[in-house]
């Protein structure tokens, strides 16, 4: 009788994998608290747990190392600049703390107080070059305010100086459109996070924030939050209708050239191949969203994918290993 061997998984890096402590636990707003509540059980038994179910999840799907970010909506949501300023230094060290304890299996990504962002900016300095991490993640807007505005900029020089990337991770928007009106479903994950998250995207972009930190990385989650699909008509409607902006290129080469995605949260073939096509399989990185997403069918969904040899193990695990200098 013979036996076929298992395939064996494609080692990975993941970069949009979150964690929650109990100060944030209680926003109104908590990511947590929107899902059904037999769902809402399994993640809250698995977001503050670091040592046996999310390793065993890991070493069940060939994750070797986990980046991991304090979760939606995180210092950004906070009011107070100070309080902010406090909260972003506890969780960072924190974090620092579980990745010092298992530095195979974690990296992380520090929280930042943008309420104040010259302290920002230092908390991003001392959390890559005295705690270890790897960059920051922050959770869209602050109190309504974008990335773009000049007030933020400290934050991207540092960064660049730094070479670490920041991620734009999703947030849900001030004000909701008139058109989502009696849907709900729309202002969040399914549609509306995607739709405000590309936005602040282009707003950086449309900015001049790359001319001026050509060298600054910033990072998409869930395919890209569908710019790579639009890339021919920004570039043909950029300027139409709109005051003439001097960049020095079109919107599309910067987003080829200063954004790197990860296919967290969207497991499809289709999504997939037009993101590489339209940005290079040199700027995709998977991810899974752990724990909102299932870790088996994300994996799945990559394994099988089609993907060569030497483009699948870019994508899993070598272009986050160069990003991060890991």
């Amino acid at each position: 009788m013979s036996y076929l061997t298992p395939k064996p998984l494609t080692p990975k890096i993941t970069l949009e994998e979150h964690f929650l402590t109990e100060y944030f636990n209680k926003f109104e707003d908590s990511i947590v608290k929107s899902f059904r509540p037999n769902f809402r059980h399994w993640m809250e038994d698995r977001i503050g747990e670091f040592t046996e179910k999310r390793l065993e999840s890991m070493d069940e799907h060939g994750i070797e190392l986990q980046v991991l970010s304090l979760t939606v909506p995180g210092i950004q949501a906070i009011k107070d600049a100070n309080e902010a300023v406090y909260q972003a230094k506890s969780v960072n060290d924190f974090l620092a703390e579980i990745t010092y304890k298992n530095p195979d299996r974690f990296a992380g990504f520090a929280s930042l107080p943008c309420q104040n962002p010259q302290e920002a900016a230092d908390e991003l300095e001392r959390a890559v070059t005295q705690l270890g991490l790897k960059g920051a993640l922050i959770n869209g807007h602050t109190n309504g305010e974008y990335l773009d505005q000049q007030k933020f900029w400290c934050i991207w020089e540092r960064a660049e100086s730094l070479g670490v990337p920041i991620y734009l991770h999703p947030n849900s928007p001030v004000d909701q459109w008139k058109v989502m009106e009696g849907y709900p479903e729309l202002t969040k994950a399914m549609w509306g996070w995607g739709v405000e998250t590309a936005t602040h995207t282009l707003r950086i972009i449309l900015s001049g924030l790359f001319d001026r930190f050509p060298k600054s990385t910033l990072v998409l989650g869930h395919m890209g939050e569908t710019l790579p699909f639009t890339l021919q008509r920004l570039d043909d409607r950029f300027g139409v209708g709109a005051d003439n902006r001097n960049l020095e290129k079109t919107p599309s080469q910067y987003i080829r050239e200063n954004i790197m995605v990860t296919t967290s949260g969207v497991c499809s073939p289709e999504a997939l191949l037009c993101t590489q096509l339209a940005v290079g399989t040199d700027r995709i990185m998977f991810s899974i969203d752990y724990p909102y997403q299932c870790p088996e069918e994300a994996t799945k969904f990559i394994e099988s994918a089609p993907l060569s040899p030497s483009d699948l193990r870019k994508i899993c695990y070598e272009n986050a290993k160069k990003l991060l200098s890991l």
